[in-house]
């Protein structure tokens, strides 16, 4: 099951998310850095976007899957409520391919938080738990 949290950091937020599978640790994630922006539980799936990136390593795939989230909400004004992640590993590394569903922002239904500007490497971890989850995290630039 997929779960997300904010946690504090310094002057910022950090967005942490947990899964039973590393997909769904990205999956939380993701969820997470829509609900730092917005209230993700009143986003309705009413256009989907896929999303396929390749990198050869985990940290540089997570940073490269939530960039075009957030490209996608910056060009398009979509704001995303569910997000579903199949990871491949590769002879060079990994690919993701994603289905992100949601719609255009509208500021009186979901209620904007705060803007993300940029997704950063600052404070990026992902790591299976002792308990068998996986959990993903970074801090994003706000």
């Amino acid at each position: 099951m997929r779960t997300w949290e904010h946690y504090e950091h310094t002057a910022d937020i950090g967005v942490r998310g947990y899964g039973s599978t590393l997909e769904e640790a990205f999956e939380a994630v993701a969820l997470g850095l829509f609900d730092v922006m917005v209230d993700v539980r009143k986003v309705e799936p009413r256009e989907c976007r896929e999303v396929e990136v390749e990198e050869e390593d985990l940290e540089a795939l997570l940073y490269s899957f939530l960039e075009e989230l957030l490209v996608l909400h910056d060009m398009e004004g979509l704001v995303f409520g569910d997000v579903r992640v199949r990871i491949e590993k590769r002879e060079n590394g990994y690919r993701l391919k994603a289905k992100a569903c949601g719609e255009v922002l509208d500021y009186e239904k979901h209620e904007p938080k705060e803007e993300v500007k940029a997704i950063t490497y600052h404070d990026m971890r992902i790591e299976k738990l002792p308990d068998g989850r996986w959990m993903a995290q970074f801090v994003p630039d706000l």
